[in-house]
């Protein structure tokens, strides 16, 4: 369970997998690339309830977010 956790710290949003596929750099079925963009649009709604408590509870981390997200390029 340590390996899993030390894993998870070090991924944002996607995968290492995730990111590979939606670059186009896996062989994978339309289906699986299909089943991966569901996977992500259900994390990136996800992600408006960690907004929520980021605002409640630590609003430093919530700047820190909009930090990154937010940047204009």
């Amino acid at each position: 369970m340590a390996k899993q956790d030390a894993d998870m710290a070090e991924r944002g949003l996607l995968t290492d997998r995730e990111r590979e596929i939606v670059k186009g750099e896996a062989d994978v079925s339309d289906d699986y690339r299909y089943r991966v963009a569901s996977r992500i649009r259900n994390k990136i709604d996800r992600i408006d309830d960690d907004v929520t408590i980021l605002e409640e509870h630590r609003a430093d981390l919530l700047e820190e977010l909009r930090e990154v997200v937010c940047e204009d390029d």
